[in-house]
């Protein structure tokens, strides 16, 4: 009966993975055609259009989690309220890991668009043309925000119309600065006037807000190291006593009560995870 769980478990985290991927596959197929149809009406020679950057990948705690239930179904002979437990707590941390590296990605892509307005500030002032200024600009930067910028010039150099290319650009990259750098862009390209103080005032906007947000990570990064001292607390305290009294503490975790107690504590340190990761994010 137990390895029927396990297979069945193990079954439907392989099925999500592969609906999952199949999904994501058909909308890129989707998206593929519909850029290509546009690209062939306006750029014939045009090379492919650079990819959305943002892309998330929270289907992962999911499979995740059904893998570890699984595991520990199948493996250990634990109980079902344990290996549920490890399961979501596994799941959120997951799901956590993702959220950061996601975060570090735009913070990445907004210090790169804070340095690319810099150039593109010192290059208009000499005298170069917008699209120049852009192109040397893009040459400097780096990856994630390069390739973005560089669709936004391919175009520009194909004939598009810049404001469509700059509205583009702000799908791909959905973040607040992005759309201020592109709006600033898109009304000099239409009606001219002051470029190089209006980028000026934009990228002192874009690193005030970069500045904001590494003082917000760092004082509440002692909330977060408090968070993660009571959680190894916790099981310190739980190891203790099960070295004092290993048969009392054995009976308990064999006990109902004791095994609903213990997983209700385990998952609500993965939310306490999640929530303080939350309440530490700025958001404006």
């Amino acid at each position: 009966m137990r390895e029927a769980v396990v297979a069945l478990v193990l079954l439907g985290g392989v099925l999500v993975s592969v609906l999952a991927v199949l999904r994501l596959l058909t909308q890129r197929r989707a998206q593929d055609r519909l850029e290509n149809s546009l690209r062939d009406e306006a750029e014939p020679a045009a090379a492919p259009i650079a990819r959305r950057l943002v892309r998330r990948w929270w289907w992962v705690s999911f499979v995740l989690a059904a893998i570890v239930f699984g595991s520990l179904w199948g493996f250990t002979g634990w109980p079902w309220t344990y290996c549920s437990a490890f399961a979501v707590l596994a799941g959120l941390l997951s799901w956590q890991a993702e959220s950061m590296l996601h975060q570090q990605l735009l913070h990445r892509c907004e210090q790169q668009l804070a340095d690319v307005i810099d150039m593109l500030v010192a290059a208009v002032k000499a005298g170069s043309t917008l699209q120049s200024a852009l192109e040397s600009a893009a040459e400097s930067s780096g990856r994630p925000f390069r390739p973005q910028l560089e669709e936004v010039i391919r175009r520009v150099r194909y004939g598009a119309d810049a404001t469509a290319a700059l509205s583009d650009l702000t799908e791909r990259v959905p973040l607040e600065t992005v759309r201020l750098f592109a709006t600033s862009l898109a009304v000099n390209w239409q009606v001219g006037g002051r470029l190089a103080q209006t980028l000026a005032n934009v990228g002192r906007t874009i690193r005030d807000r970069i500045e904001i947000s590494r003082r917000i990570t760092a004082m509440t990064m002692q909330s977060r190291l408090s968070v993660v001292s009571v959680m190894g607390v916790t099981y310190f305290i739980a190891a203790l006593m099960w070295r004092n009294d290993p048969e009392r503490m054995a009976g308990f975790l064999r006990s109902m009560v004791g095994q609903y107690l213990v997983a209700i504590a385990m998952v609500l340190q993965g939310v306490g995870i999640v929530w303080i990761s939350r309440l530490s994010q700025p958001k404006f």
